[in-house]
């Protein structure tokens, strides 16, 4: 009998052990600096284009849904010749074709009175 009893608690505390019982784990710590990143709207930096929230969709049967119809943003670096660096925008497509049309970014941003030096 006592070789019996023997026998189920070493069975108990091999089950306990390999299904769930406590086993230490290690936990490094590391330092995490703060992130950098921060949550912008959704508009143009160059035009000042925002999303549209007027606009509905009618379906079949005439029910009007609203909708919002977002921006088409790109993030886009350009070679800033009066900052001497990159410069990382959002910009809409539309505005990405008034840089081109303008030739570089500052020309661009002088025409539409936009700060580039902040980005």
């Amino acid at each position: 009998m006592k070789s019996a009893t023997l026998l189920l608690l070493g069975l108990f505390v091999s089950a306990v052990s390999a299904f769930g019982g406590f086993t230490p784990v290690a936990h490094r710590q590391t330092a995490t600096k703060p992130s950098t990143l921060t949550m912008r709207a959704r508009f143009c930096d160059l035009l000042g284009k925002r999303p549209n929230r007027q606009a509905r969709v009618v379906t079949f049967s005439h029910t009007r849904n609203k909708k919002v119809q977002h921006v088409n943003l790109q993030n886009k670096r350009y070679y800033s010749d009066n900052l001497k660096r990159n410069v990382r925008l959002r910009l809409s497509t539309k505005g990405i074709k008034t840089v081109n049309k303008y030739g570089s970014i500052d020309a661009a941003a002088k025409a539409k009175g936009v700060d580039i030096s902040k980005f």
